[in-house]
């Protein structure tokens, strides 16, 4: 494919409001609880308080993410915009408060405005009308995967011309439904995340939101998207990974050859490992598989932010800074594995021209990018 800009960037996180506080966050290390919540966020800072009234907390980390993403470019792309977003469970807490309401008092009493905000495309829609983008406008639930699939989407309309420019990215809110449900299928940690180790048990469920503005040229740009692979695995079940290591490796494989690059051109892999116990078994098997001895080093995020829409596309953008920054991030959590592998434990600087980034979702979704360095 044709490789397209990333330009801008936006940050809503556990523990990182904005850019500078992420790249604080990465070069911490530090692993997150269960869950990793966003704090410090105060959405009067980003949105006119007669909006923010109207809108679910997803949407206001969204709207958030997507000033600064637009900000950081430092460029007004124009009304031809696109919107593709990837939320796992949409705003949860909202589709609560308005069932609440509509059993305790009936559909003629239950707040409309309630129901209209408690649709998935909620946090997309609100995007684009806050900035008056007439482009495509799509919503993505993919669990794990949501945010990268999103991403290949918009990446591939900036790429055919049917828009200008396009942002892009994962929006996600640690609702207690959602927590109750994820602690009783067994997904959640006891303690804290620890991808690729071997005594996982577990993700954290993370917060907050992440937008990318994609053109297809720039000024200015962190990395350039280049290629895409998908795949399923359909030995997975509705909530947990399967194991069948070969979809991986099909994903990977076409994301590299989408990019017109060999094997050996990848630098680096940044996992979609989240300390789950299956999820990370598969993932490292096909890594295994494809790379065989020469495997290049693996960086898995998710135990700084947690998983779901939100840690996909954070671990998005972390892959991203790494080309930007040339230097790979710590994989936190991680002690000791059984892999052919091990994950990389500090900050480094490296030279990375392409990294490969992986999204491996519980149901069996598989959805692979690869950032390079250069524009061709």
């Amino acid at each position: 494919m044709s490789r397209i800009a990333i330009s801008g960037i936006g940050i809503i996180a556990p523990d990182a409001i904005g850019l500078d506080a992420f790249r604080a966050l990465l070069a911490s290390g530090r692993t997150a609880g269960s869950p990793a919540m966003v704090r410090d966020f105060k959405a009067r800072d980003f949105i006119n308080p007669m909006k923010m009234r109207r809108m679910n907390n997803l949407s206001r980390f969204g709207v958030a993410a997507a000033k600064l993403a637009l900000a950081d470019a430092g460029v007004d792309p124009g009304r031809n915009t696109g919107v593709a977003l990837g939320t796992a469970f949409g705003p949860v807490q909202t589709s609560v408060d308005y069932m609440r309401e509509y059993v305790e008092k009936g559909a003629a009493l239950a707040p409309p405005q309630l129901f209209a905000e408690s649709v998935a495309n909620a946090p997309g829609s609100h995007i684009a009308i806050e900035s008056d983008f007439r482009g495509f406008n799509v919503t993505i639930t993919q669990r794990e995967s949501s945010a990268l699939a999103a991403a290949m989407y918009a990446a591939a309309q900036v790429m055919k011309g049917s828009v200008d420019a396009a942002l892009t990215g994962g929006v996600e809110e640690a609702s207690e439904m959602t927590l109750s449900v994820l602690e009783r299928l067994g997904a959640l940690s006891r303690t804290a995340a620890r991808p690729f180790d071997a005594k996982r048990d577990g993700m954290s469920l993370g917060e907050g939101g992440a937008v990318l503005l994609l053109q297809p040229r720039a000024a200015k740009s962190y990395a350039f998207i280049s290629g895409f692979g998908m795949a399923r695995d359909t030995t997975a079940s509705i909530s947990d990974w399967g194991d069948d290591h070969g979809a991986i490796v099909t994903a990977m494989r076409a994301a590299i050859d989408d990019a017109e690059i060999a094997l050996s051109d990848v630098d680096a892999i940044y996992a979609s490992a989240n300390g789950s116990v299956r999820g990370d078994a598969v993932e490292g098997r096909a890594i295994e598989e494809l790379f065989g001895d020469r495997i290049p080093p693996v960086v898995a995020t998710k135990g700084i932010f947690g998983e779901y829409a939100a840690g996909g596309a954070l671990q998005f953008v972390a892959a991203t800074l790494a080309v930007d920054e040339q230097s790979l991030h710590a994989t936190a959590g991680f002690e000791s594995g059984t892999f052919g592998f091990t994950p990389n434990r500090e900050r480094r600087e490296c030279r990375l021209r392409h990294v490969l980034v992986n999204s491996v979702s519980a149901g069996g979704g598989v959805v692979c990018a690869v950032l390079s360095k250069e524009a061709t």
